[in-house]
């Protein structure tokens, strides 16, 4: 049975699973689904048409669930889905999706998203994905699996961030950050690969090679972006070097690069 403080709102329509604990002061909205194990902290706020997966963890004032921030939502039906184990902590504040936009924001499992921190609607988050505190994504981005975003830095809308990349405290991204990379700065730019994160996450030490070698021929060899990528895909028969020619491949907004020299 789950453990709901008497001084909890809870939707009547709310789906609430086994060993739930929702606390003091806290509300659950319309429609939403809080699957078994998870924790509701004291005054926070799970919005209508919420999926939280088993485990997941809200922090006092954390609200996630609510309409987006957006001046063409006009009350449509639309959505927020989290995976399992994903820790939100205190007066975070993550949208549901638009209409136009697909009509629902994702975030995957094992995440963790810090303090003030924001994800706006449409957006779709990896598994394992850690937003330090005061982190913001602007609608429609994209944060791919094990991506680390620093504390006080913002997302322009549409953007992506790679797998396994790792953006600096308080960067402002304007353009995709190139998954396996390190970046950081006011205006984000490229400081190689994430070779400590990628350690930590097992990479062998062959992949990182790989790796770092497709930077370098990327970057260092003053080569135009399609005579680089003919290159790696002729070099290399490595899955990371295949994702990172097809992110590469598929941008929209550009990628960030490194400093010229």
């Amino acid at each position: 049975m789950p453990d709901i403080h008497p001084t909890a709102i809870v939707d009547k329509t709310a789906q609430i699973g086994k060993n739930v604990q929702i606390g003091p002061y806290a509300v659950v909205e319309a429609d939403t689904v809080i699957e078994e194990d998870c924790k509701i902290g004291n005054f926070a706020t799970v919005g209508q048409y919420t999926h939280l997966g088993a485990g997941c963890t809200l922090f006092p004032h954390a609200v996630v669930g609510t309409i987006p921030q957006d001046l063409k939502f006009h009350g449509e039906k639309t959505f927020l889905e989290v995976g399992s184990n994903t820790t939100f902590r205190e007066f975070c504040m993550i949208n549901r999706g638009t209409e136009n936009g697909g009509g629902i924001t994702k975030i995957g499992s094992g995440c963790l998203i810090m303090a003030f921190s924001h994800i706006a609607h449409d957006c779709i988050v990896g598994d394992g994905v850690i937003m330090a505190n005061g982190a913001t994504l602007a609608g429609h981005i994209i944060i791919e699996d094990y991506a680390i975003i620093g504390g006080l830095t913002a997302i322009h809308q549409f953007a992506r961030i790679g797998k396994y990349a790792m953006v600096g405290g308080s960067s402002g991204v304007s353009q995709d950050i190139l998954p396996f990379c390190l970046s950081a700065d006011p205006r984000a730019t490229l400081y190689g690969i994430n070779k400590i994160g990628l350690l930590r996450h097992n990479f062998t030490q062959q992949q990182i090679d790989n790796l770092t070698k497709a930077y370098r021929i990327l970057f260092l060899e003053n080569l135009p972006v399609e005579e680089a990528i003919n290159k790696l895909e002729s070099l290399f028969d490595d899955p990371n070097i295949s994702h990172l020619i097809k992110f590469i491949k598929t941008t929209k907004r550009g990628f960030c690069r490194p400093k010229k020299r």
